[in-house]
């Protein structure tokens, strides 16, 4: 493998100690980014240790949100960092966990491709994982590939050896490590604390890995002695220890990183020479967010009491506040509570209403009655995957009068106005799903084509009639449904290419009421607003002057 990968490609392998959550992912999106902006071409893989095969049957308020790319391979959120920060749309090739390992490994022996030998960690485990770090490069200059989970677990030293073989093979002139650590600051002390980095390292040196950047996650600024006191007991050069300070948001990182020299440090180290860093576009969405024409309040009704859950769609919100030159603030609201308590008591005070996808029974009646609120006062309404198929049903039972209107994934006795989806097409070839099969990797998954109706509200959105949007489900909007919801006021305004399959439904009675199947959320970027977060956002800046 080694000797077909372009010989100009350099690769930088990044890793986590003492704690999780340091910002790995974001470290690695805006290094990228930064790269970017010298000329360079990047391209940004994950590895997760874990034994799922990928998660998407992990539970949302563990692990976050799933990620999904245009290809249909369900990851980590943090290729949802990737893609945003860099504009590079990830692909099966960019993301991969312990259980694809394991599993390519014994689907090979099983085979019979390893010719009788013992199957171990060693060799066989590290080569299929530098198969995967290796494969599907073309001309990229750096290819960066983060590490998941903290120097030390268990799942994670295939990894760490595997890379520090490929450093072997490759030669440490085109390899680099770059490790994130964390300085915690004692208030009792007064002092930043490098023990536990010191101690990180020491163990990434264990197995054989020296770190040639250590990026210091710190809430303070950093001393210049503590600096040298790390470089000195971690065998890194003092320029080489940069501070990662917390940020007024994650879109001031990647220049709060080159201010602090780390381009310029992995650029001395491969001995490139490059221009200076444009950050010029990153300059001017940061000014934006830091100096809003007015601030909005939009609410998200969930069922997942772990933000991460919906880190796209936060991101998302952000970015047509940052087109409309406003700042989104999120009300997060749990589904039961309007259950409970009514959604009036919770949706009064803001300007537009959105509902995200979700799965299962929990928090649903909730979820319809943010739709029902959304119609009956005439509030700017986006329903995302389940937030849509709830917003039919909110439609089909209190506007054309089908009380036992629902999904036959939440009540197999309902009225089945939402149903399973066992067979579609996909670039030509048929699907076919079961519903006893098995839960993951069986969606409709990935990028799929639709077609706009002429003159609708989303066709004025998009300024075309034919788009492609990522999907994330198992159930569909019966199609034969159609007449009814029209009668009803809502019409199907996006359908696939050959008619069976509602994407889009909007009121054409209301300000702005549109649900969509997939998830546009993926898209979106700061650079590269996705309109239907644009003009949802303008609506509702429009609907909170009318407050």
């Amino acid at each position: 493998m080694i000797e077909n990968v372009n010989p100009k490609t350099k690769f930088i392998f990044i890793t986590g100690g003492v704690v999780s959550s340091l910002g790995k992912g974001l470290a690695s999106a805006s290094l990228a980014a930064i790269l970017q902006a010298r000329g360079f071409k990047v391209r940004l893989r994950k590895l997760d240790p874990y034994l799922n095969v990928d998660p998407g049957t992990m539970n949302p308020c563990q692990h976050g949100e799933v990620y999904v790319t245009d290809d249909g391979t369900e990851a980590d959120l943090d290729l949802g960092h990737y893609e945003r920060f860099s504009g590079i749309a990830a692909t099966k090739n960019d993301s991969v966990t312990s259980g694809k390992i394991y599993q390519r490994v014994l689907d090979k022996e099983r085979h019979g491709d390893y010719l009788g030998a013992t199957i171990q960690v060693i060799p066989h485990v590290t080569n299929e994982i530098k198969n995967f770090i290796l494969s599907a490069i073309d001309d990229e200059d750096f290819v960066l590939c983060e590490i998941g989970g903290t120097v030390g677990d268990i799942e994670g030293q295939p990894y760490l050896e595997t890379i520090r073989q490929l450093a072997y093979e490759l030669g440490r002139e085109r390899t680099m490590f770059v490790h994130l650590t964390l300085l915690p600051y004692i208030p009792t002390a007064g002092e930043l604390k490098t023990k536990p980095t010191q101690h990180s390292v020491k163990q990434l040196q264990e197995y054989g890995i020296q770190p040639d950047i250590i990026l210091c996650r710190s809430q303070i600024e950093i001393p210049q002695n503590e600096k040298r006191k790390i470089a000195l007991f971690c065998n890194v050069r003092e320029e080489r220890v940069i501070a990662a300070l917390d940020a007024k948001s994650i879109y001031h990182v990647p220049m709060a990183y080159s201010a602090e020299g780390l381009d310029e440090e992995v650029c001395k180290y491969f001995n490139l020479n490059a221009p200076k860093a444009d950050l010029s576009k990153w300059k001017e969405i940061t000014d934006v967010m830091e100096n809003p024409e007015g601030e909005v309040k939009i609410a998200v009704v969930g069922k997942y009491q772990l933000q991460e859950a919906y880190k796209s769609i936060a991101e998302a919100l952000t970015h047509g506040g940052i087109a409309n030159h406003y700042k989104v603030k999120i009300k997060w609201l749990d589904a039961q509570d309007l259950e409970k308590n009514g959604a009036d008591a919770y949706l009064n005070d803001v300007s537009a209403i959105l509902v995200p996808g979700g799965f299962g029974i929990r928090g649903t009646e909730g979820k319809i009655a943010a739709a029902k609120y959304a119609r009956e006062h005439n509030i700017p309404y986006l329903g995302i995957c389940f937030g849509m198929q709830m917003a039919v049903i909110e439609t089909m039972r209190d506007v054309a009068g089908i009380k036992n209107a629902g999904s036959t994934e939440l009540d197999s006795n309902c009225e089945p106005v939402i149903g399973l989806m066992t067979e579609w097409d996909k670039d030509g070839a048929k699907q076919i799903r079961h519903k006893d099969g098995d839960l993951g990797g069986t969606m409709r998954l990935g990028a799929y084509p639709c077609l706009l109706t002429k003159n609708s509200k989303v066709a004025q959105i998009y300024g075309t009639e034919e788009i492609s949007e990522r999907h994330r489900h198992r159930y569909e909007v019966n199609i034969k449904y159609e007449p009814i919801l029209r009668k009803a006021g809502m019409v199907i305004s996006g359908k696939s290419p050959d008619g069976k399959l509602p994407e889009i439904v909007e009121r054409p009675d209301h300000p702005w009421f549109i649900g969509v199947q997939f998830h546009p959320e993926l898209k979106s970027k700061p650079f590269a607003p996705h309109p239907l977060f644009v003009s949802f956002v303008k609506a509702a800046i429009d609907n909170s002057r009318l407050l």
